[in-house]
């Protein structure tokens, strides 16, 4: 998912079909930032050509349940209530949301990125923000 066949860490994320919610598998443009956490990541595991860039302590993939009790550890370690290991999902879409116009995109955009079938899905996830509201009411 995040190593090419040549062994280096990809510019995307490849989810596959066997893996995503409901079959919809996608390609994901990596943040420069994760970019470079992943390249150094690769790098102290010798730069593998398969397996877990970031395994777990074990060496093997991390299991869906492990990633969940280490968002609880990192959110109980900032004080953080009300957080799960879902939350920066709804961050994401929220704030790509309201930033997708800036690069001449759309929801339809965002509802693929989130591998939403369905727009209504993803405006689920977006927050609504009231001083945006008044802002935007003031400026029409």
């Amino acid at each position: 998912m995040v190593v090419t066949a040549r062994g280096d860490v990809s510019a995307t994320l490849a989810v596959a079909d066997s893996i995503a919610k409901n079959g919809r598998g996608r390609r994901l443009p990596v943040h420069p930032e994760l970019a470079i956490a992943l390249k150094q990541q690769h790098k102290q595991l010798g730069k593998p050509r398969s397996g877990p860039v970031i395994p777990s302590r074990y060496g093997r993939n991390l299991k869906p349940r492990s990633i969940v009790n280490w968002f609880r550890t990192i959110y109980d370690e900032l004080g953080l209530q009300g957080c799960s290991s879902h939350s920066g999902r709804r961050t994401f879409i929220t704030r790509a949301a309201r930033s997708v116009h800036k690069v001449g995109g759309s929801l339809k955009d965002v509802q693929e990125l989130a591998g939403h079938s369905s727009l209504t899905t993803t405006e689920a996830y977006i927050a609504g923000d009231r001083d945006a509201q008044r802002r935007l009411v003031r400026l029409l």
